[in-house]
């Protein structure tokens, strides 16, 4: 088992900068993949960025591409999602996520931290 915590979220203006963290416990995430993914009011929950643990290779939508960077922490088996140039369509509820990387679904989940972009 994994388990995930997030953090960080909060309300901030259009164009403002927020860090989330996700704290993770309980196993190697040598073998994972680490992803955030956010879900608005009203709208499908969508990925927005993700991790290889041991290779750091990244993904990022489109929307997110220049603004956001998802990085992590070994010493403190953390993923990091900075979230530059924020905008209101950024609100969501922001989640955490593991996989192992021979997984194609997504097995552990935190339990999200809420982003407001609003002026």
């Amino acid at each position: 088992q994994v388990q995930l915590v997030e953090s960080g979220g909060g309300l901030v203006q259009p164009g403002d900068s927020l860090r989330l963290s996700c704290a993770a416990s309980g196993r190697t995430l040598s073998s994972y993949v680490m992803g955030w993914f956010r879900q608005a009011p009203g709208k499908e929950r969508e990925s927005v960025a993700a991790l290889t643990w041991s290779g750091g290779t990244t993904l990022y939508i489109d929307s997110v591409k220049g603004r956001f960077t998802v990085s992590r922490d070994y010493a403190k088996n953390t993923m990091y999602l900075q979230m530059n140039s924020l905008k209101p369509e950024d609100t969501a509820v922001y989640y955490c996520a593991a996989r192992d990387l021979a997984s194609t679904s997504w097995d552990f989940w935190g339990q999200g931290t809420q982003v407001t972009v609003s002026s």
